[in-house]
């Protein structure tokens, strides 16, 4: 079934809200989440997958942070960004999930307006900051690759402290942005979001205001904190690949490269799917593709990349042998 033109469905929304201000009415005040599902039958499958998927998320990225701290030989400018993304990903996997898990065992999925924009906020902070976090890190693989005589000085601490700063501060800019601009629409007609949990675009569709304000910060934001990351780690690649193919031994290309292609793997699942999510228009907005695309880059990310950054590491391993008493030559 089409679905109206949203000009002609914010039309009718403002007229309602006009209609309720002369009746003394009020505004919604609260919001009903669409959820995963509406099939209870799925419901104690996909609460037990989801909170598998939280539990290994965050005790593998907390372990990771805990570990960096605990072996000196980790104190290195990559597994410093390593750490900060690990602690990012605790707090941004959480920032969704154990919301998700409470609705699926819930009847009713509200949201107050206060809430909605909390979310808001956190969301557009975290996912931002993990971008140039994954920017950083593709930038350290490239000097510490094609730069190695001066790898030490391209990331010392200041460097560290710069990106990470600058990381932050470009991230809070983004959040503040959407965050206010969200919290002045006017919602008095339909309260359903269809999502399982408070995201700008399904929630623009249910404004009776203008939204395009809102709509070009997504469009300027999503080239800011992903496309322009995203040029920017493909760029360090190039670079790095450039450099692999000079190695001689074939043994250290394969390890390199093997190394390349899982990071790029994650960014490209992180940029491109949350990019999409964000850079549309509110009319082109698919409920179901971006429920899918969120699952991605909000729930599967934060619990892979801790394997695919570390765990095929012999450092880490090394680390993870030392803390258990049982380390050996490898």
């Amino acid at each position: 079934m089409d679905e109206e033109p949203v000009q002609t469905r914010r039309e009718v929304q403002v007229s309602a809200c006009a209609s309720m201000q002369l009746g003394n009415g009020t505004s919604v005040s609260q919001f009903l989440l669409e959820g995963l599902t509406d099939t209870e039958e799925l419901k104690p499958l996909l609460f037990i997958v989801f909170l598998l998927i939280y539990l290994v998320a965050v005790v593998g990225n907390v372990g990771m942070a805990s570990l960096i701290v605990i072996d000196s030989r980790l104190h290195t400018p990559m597994y410093f960004l390593l750490g900060n993304l690990s602690l990012l990903d605790t707090a941004y996997i959480s920032n969704t999930v154990p919301q998700v898990l409470v609705h699926l065992l819930v009847p009713v999925r509200t949201m107050s307006h206060h809430a909605c924009l909390t979310q808001i906020f956190f969301l557009h902070f975290l996912a931002p900051w993990e971008c140039f976090l994954l920017t950083a890190m593709a930038y350290d693989r490239y000097a510490a690759i094609c730069q190695p005589l001066h790898y030490l000085v391209l990331m010392g601490q200041h460097t560290q402290a710069t990106l990470a700063s600058i990381s932050c501060l470009l991230a809070l800019a983004n959040a503040l942005t959407h965050t206010i601009l969200a919290a002045q629409l006017k919602f008095c007609g339909p309260r359903i979001i269809t999502h399982f949990f408070c995201d700008l675009p399904p929630l623009l569709r249910l404004a009776s205001t203008s939204t395009q304000a809102n709509e070009l910060a997504l469009f300027f934001f999503s080239f800011l904190v992903a496309l322009i990351p995203c040029a920017l780690v493909m760029l360090s690649y190039i670079h790095v690949v450039a450099a692999v193919l000079r190695i001689r031994s074939s043994e250290g290309r394969r390890k390199v490269f093997s190394t390349c292609a899982a990071h790029l793997t994650m960014v490209c699942i992180f940029y491109l799917t949350s990019v999409l999510c964000y850079i549309l228009p509110s009319s082109a907005y698919s409920g179901l593709r971006d429920r899918l695309f969120s699952v991605l880059y909000t729930v599967l990310t934060p619990m892979l990349n801790p394997v695919i950054y570390s765990m095929r590491n012999s450092e880490v391993k090394r680390a993870l042998l030392k803390v258990f008493g049982k380390e050996r030559a490898c």
